[in-house]
């Protein structure tokens, strides 16, 4: 590792002499994951200091969403009305924080505070995992026990019975209600994972209700659809402004022709459709997902699953809802880039991706590896790719009305701080319209006013005033407001 990170390093100061335009409008995610232990054996306090310092490292390198895991196995990072708090966070199912610390609540407050998204994420089938020895008395598994089936070591909220949709509806429902989420997320666990030679157990429920299907694997792909159909009419009535997505498993199915097609991509691995009943495509099409990040871990030149392959086949197939890139931090780096073997897989992945109409943004796996900066993955992507602070991708399908524009925009100048610019936010009668965050341009002299131009954006806050330490005299500042959605409103220009 260290071999490449030093190749690595001299190969960076190459690159960066090649100018690189940044997109005005990109997601930037990583995952926090509760089921990798971090938070075991510390104390909320310990807990908060080592997101506090992720979340600050996170946003210097300009991540701009966060996907906050607060439902592994039917157990709850917040104060869930139906679940109970997850041994993950305390270390025994059912015990609640010691000093009373909600950790929802915090997430969102915290990722707020350095402007970024935070998105509830949640795991809608899994009761148990391999390493939970004992569930507490409210779990669902132990209340409804015949709602679930067993397989190789997990409880699995059976899809196949009605009452689990309900109650993950209920879940979410909670979740939404009583938390500020920007998003309701959810991974790749859908039906289990196949154990070669350990068929599901649910052919009963299929022989007592099959709803008309011939197939056993078509009814499962069914009763997937139902959920998904239901947490977006769910999301779309409660909170019509929050984000449904999805980050699947990174093969949709394998191509029967052995070349990318519309029924599949050239690989030959584990796959949504066949083997966890998650139709994606189709998720795609009825607009039941708002974004879909599907996990293309693996490298260019893998055989079984390449890269490249898989990134042109989500572009071509999968793009009529924003689409993002799932990224494996330590896969990439321990990657030989098949163009410059002095170079790790992260700079040809994201050019490759930003060369793909259809792709707008990239999600990390996971939030502490990019901390962790191996290859200097992170350097690249503050120094070069995340250079210029983004705006969300718009998603007009859910609204597309921007809101008005800042009021009694004011410029002072002081010798000490430099220039303080100051607005009101305008009035609003929904909370779709209303101002959620500003975004502040710099212009120089005689410079074209090009608002796509990511390079002239100074801040995206949500506070009312910002600090510019040097403005050039015959500048031209603008300020615009955004909504929840990132609509952004007509601009107001100031020239000094």
């Amino acid at each position: 590792m260290k071999k490449i990170l030093l190749l690595f390093t001299f190969s960076f100061s190459l690159f960066v002499s090649f100018a690189i335009t940044n997109p005005k409008r990109e997601f930037r995610g990583a995952w926090i994951q509760c089921v990798n232990g971090q938070y075991l054996g510390k104390t909320p306090a310990q807990i908060r200091q080592m997101l506090s310092s992720q979340l600050d490292t996170l946003q210097q390198c300009g991540i701009n969403a966060i996907l906050f895991q607060v439902r592994a196995e039917g157990d709850a990072l917040y104060k869930s009305s139906y679940e109970p708090w997850s041994r993950y966070l305390t270390g025994t199912q059912g015990v609640a924080p010691a000093d009373g610390w909600d950790p929802l609540a915090w997430m969102v407050a915290e990722c707020h505070k350095r402007e970024m998204e935070c998105h509830a994420w949640i795991n809608p089938y899994r009761a148990k995992t391999k390493g939970t020895t004992a569930l507490a008395q409210n779990h669902a598994a132990v209340r409804h026990p015949e709602r679930m089936f067993e397989y190789d070591g997990l409880y699995i909220f059976n899809p196949g019975i009605a009452e689990n949709r309900t109650y993950t509806c209920m879940v979410v429902e909670d979740i939404l209600t009583h938390y500020d989420v920007d998003g309701i997320h959810m991974d790749d666990y859908f039906y289990p994972y196949p154990v070669k030679g350990l068929p599901l157990p649910d052919q009963a429920n299929f022989q007592t209700d099959p709803r008309g299907f011939a197939s056993i694997e078509d009814w499962r792909r069914d009763n997937v659809n139902l959920l998904i159909r239901d947490l977006h009419q769910l999301v779309r009535e409660v909170k019509p402004w929050v984000k449904f997505g999805i980050s699947p498993f990174g093969i949709y199915r394998n191509s029967p022709t052995g070349q990318n097609c519309p029924e599949g991509s050239a690989t030959s691995g584990t796959q949504n459709y066949d083997d966890l009943y998650a139709d994606i495509v189709y998720w795609v099409k009825q607009g039941w997902i708002d974004y879909n990040i599907p996990q293309v871990y693996w490298n260019l030149g893998t055989k079984a699953a390449d890269y490249e392959v898989l990134v042109n086949w989500w572009n071509d197939y999968c793009g009529q809802r924003p689409l993002f890139i799932g990224q494996d931090i330590e896969r990439t780096v321990q990657g030989v880039d098949p163009t410059d073997p002095n170079s790790h897989q992260m700079m040809i992945k994201y050019n490759l991706q930003r060369a793909l109409p259809n792709i707008q943004g990239s999600c990390q796996w996971y939030a502490a590896a990019c901390v962790n900066n191996p290859g200097n993955y992170r350097t690249v992507l503050e120094q070069v790719y995340h250079s210029t602070p983004a705006l969300q991708p718009l998603m007009t399908f859910i609204d597309k009305k921007a809101p008005k524009k800042p009021k009694n925009v004011q410029v002072s100048k002081y010798a000490m701080t430099g220039t303080v610019v100051t607005w009101e936010a305008p009035r609003a009668k929904k909370e779709l319209d209303r101002a959620r965050q500003f975004v502040v341009y710099l212009f120089n002299k005689g410079e074209k006013i090009d608002m796509e131009d990511a390079d002239r954006i100074v801040a995206i806050t949500s506070a009312n005033t910002v600090t510019i330490p040097v403005v050039p005299k015959g500048s031209t500042l603008v300020v615009t407001s955004l909504d929840r959605l990132h609509n952004e409103s007509k601009p107001v220009k100031v020239k000094l």
